[in-house]
């Protein structure tokens, strides 16, 4: 089984050599459609696993004080969630594009994440504009976006427990033909020597994490003839800026 601690190895192979981190990459790019197939045979008999598990610890609660349990099951979880970002890597160019109206949009995304907050001590604002106009996207793909980067804010700043001003925000903009969504926290923000390589795939420092969160939606971003860059400040926090053209009448 493929663990955390040989997904750690990896990223340390990856860290050291330059080299062969281009290279993953590079076979990540090549393989796409390979990738994509082995990842939906693989998550079938997981996801059956996974179901099986939950339906022993339903009926024997007993198995939930055996040693390794725990770790067995978190090791799936991780299998099911690298598989999962694994497939929205290889299919971040496919889009399904509709005429999306800006606002109405970004505040169902405002609504959803800020449920997510409720038992939280973390201050959300929103600011979208009721100017803003049409845009073409993909509803599903950018939702996992803009809901992953606010999902990164939110533990960035839980990594600061000692802060006193928790805060996250969700403003959009128009600007030069263009909506200009904007993400920001107050956590501890992110290294200087780290940014550079943010959205490089299996790039992370978060715990159990794929590494392919921010690499998908710079990936999904892009194929919207968007962008997507980070600003960063330690001690201070993060901002991360989405731009995307607006829709063209015909």
């Amino acid at each position: 089984m493929f663990t955390t601690t040989d997904y750690d190895k990896l990223q340390q192979i990856m860290a050291e050599s330059p080299q062969k981190k281009e290279l993953l990459t590079r076979l990540l790019e090549s393989h796409r459609v390979d990738i994509s197939t082995i990842s939906h045979e693989i998550r079938n008999p997981l996801t059956l696993v996974y179901s099986t598990l939950q339906l022993i610890e339903s009926q024997h609660p007993e198995v939930l004080t055996f040693h390794h349990w725990e770790g067995m099951r978190q090791d799936i979880e991780y299998m099911k969630q690298l598989l999962e970002q694994l497939s929205s890597y290889n299919n971040g160019e496919r889009l399904e594009c509709a005429a999306t109206d800006a606002r109405t949009f970004l505040r169902k995304i405002a609504l959803s994440f800020a449920s997510t907050l409720v038992d939280s001590q973390i201050e959300f604002t929103s600011r979208i504009p009721a100017t803003l106009p049409s845009i073409s996207i993909d509803p599903m793909k950018m939702k996992q976006v803009l809901l992953n980067l606010l999902k990164n804010a939110k533990d960035a700043v839980l990594s600061c427990p000692d802060r006193d001003n928790a805060a996250i925000s969700l403003t959009a903009a128009f600007q030069n033909q263009q909506v200009v969504i904007t993400i920001s926290d107050t956590g501890c923000g992110i290294a200087p020597e780290d940014l550079s390589t943010i959205f490089e795939p299996f790039m992370t420092h978060k715990q159990n994490g794929t590494g392919l969160g921010l690499a998908i939606a710079k990936r999904i971003a892009s194929a919207h003839h968007g962008s997507l860059t980070v600003e960063s400040v330690l001690d201070k926090g993060t901002v991360f800026t989405l731009t995307l053209p607006v829709q063209q009448d015909a």
